[in-house]
């Protein structure tokens, strides 16, 4: 085995997600597995390069983990020619001219989304990479999940049918930051910053029910600000100017209708934080972030509406418990493992800038949407 260094200018790892997702439960796990084997007599060796604005947070994590490399200069990173890929997980507002940088730089891309604040420029960048002739994947972590990945086998295998709908149902409690700290960070609320859940959720969607079910053809959206107060990472109140709440119906291709509540305003009465519920013709499954369970048309009861009398019957336990049949890897990690030997050993690999750009086509349609209250179509878009 012949072992190659990558190094990999992590840019964001500072923040919540940029840290334990992709430094600790991917690059770093992929060091602790003894690195990457391409299958070819190579084994890949991550080395990040964690790159941010604070320099005493990236000298603590780089100390912690036992990493040698960190700056405060993406400039002087990105010259580094030693650095063969840069990824980017900082807010939204300041991700899109760190990776037009980045491109310019030479560098493979690999970035959160979305990726960038509008349409136009998501999809600068992906005509930008082209150009350039470089490598490049969007982080679409949801297609990775154990519950979704058991939904597609389900879906691969026939057992639906033909598909009638997907409900989805996404969303906690964030508290507002005043007698409980809140769960996620201040910008996020905060439309001048990048912030709302229509931006942030609406792009998970879009992969969503185009990977799984067909391409969104139309978006009819409501956002909503239901808490219009919070308080910051300080303790200061401020206001919130983005949507902390959004009601979406998304007509696919193939016939099917979606619709999807998000909400970080919402208590949670369901098993995970996420839920589909997908009704086909010749049976229904409800998918989690972990588990899925189904009910075939030859096993599925029949209930009669009788307000009069309690319940008879309890409906969940009717369905039958999808088994993992697998090893479920973190879903962070196996699609850095998937871009990694796309870049190292050109395997395949769609999860490209463009299906980043068509995440945020659909945020801003249903901002739109929700602005103006009626429908939009949802053209196709290309480079």
């Amino acid at each position: 085995m012949t072992r190659k260094t990558v190094r990999i200018a992590m840019n964001g790892v500072t923040g919540r997600m940029g840290y334990r997702q992709h430094l600790v439960r991917s690059i770093l796990a992929l060091r602790e597995q003894g690195g990457l084997d391409l299958g070819d007599g190579n084994v890949l060796w991550p080395e990040p390069v964690l790159v941010g604005r604070r320099e005493h947070a990236l000298k603590a994590l780089a100390d912690q983990h036992g990493l040698e490399r960190w700056s405060t200069s993406l400039d002087a990173v990105l010259a580094d020619p030693t650095i063969d890929i840069y990824f980017d997980a900082q807010v939204t507002s300041a991700r899109e001219e760190a990776i037009k940088k980045a491109i310019d730089a030479g560098k493979h891309i690999y970035t959160e989304k979305p990726t960038a604040t509008g349409l136009e420029g998501a999809l600068e960048l992906a005509r930008l990479a082209a150009a350039k002739g470089i490598k490049h994947g969007v982080v679409q972590d949801k297609l990775f999940l154990p519950g979704l990945l058991k939904l597609k086998r389900l879906i691969d295998g026939g057992f639906f049918g033909r598909i009638l709908s997907v409900r989805g149902e996404f969303g906690y409690w964030v508290f507002e930051g005043d007698w409980q700290s809140a769960q996620r960070p201040s910008w996020n609320y905060r439309a001048e910053d990048g912030g709302g859940i229509v931006v942030d959720m609406f792009p998970h969607w879009e992969y969503v029910l185009h990977e799984l079910f067909g391409r969104v053809k139309s978006v009819q959206a409501l956002a909503a600000t239901h808490i219009p107060q919070r308080w910051d990472e300080q303790g200061k109140p401020y206001n919130a100017t983005a949507d902390d709440a959004a009601y979406g119906i998304f007509e696919l291709e193939n016939g099917a209708i979606a619709q999807i509540n998000s909400s970080w305003a919402v208590r949670v009465n369901r098993d995970e934080l996420v839920e589909f519920q997908v009704d086909g013709t010749e049976g229904s499954a409800v998918a989690g972030l972990r588990n899925c369970r189904a009910q075939h048309r030859s096993a599925t009861p029949k209930p009669v509406w009788n307000p009069d009398i309690p319940a008879t019957e309890v409906f969940r336990d009717q369905w039958q418990e999808v088994p993992d049949n697998a090893d479920f890897d973190n879903g962070f990690k196996a699609q850095w493992e998937l871009f990694l030997k796309h870049v190292y050993a050109d395997a395949p690999y769609h999860w490209d800038l463009l299906a980043g750009a068509r995440g945020v086509q659909l945020a801003e349609l249903g901002l739109k949407s929700s602005a103006e209250g009626r429908r939009f179509d949802v053209p196709e878009i290309s480079l």
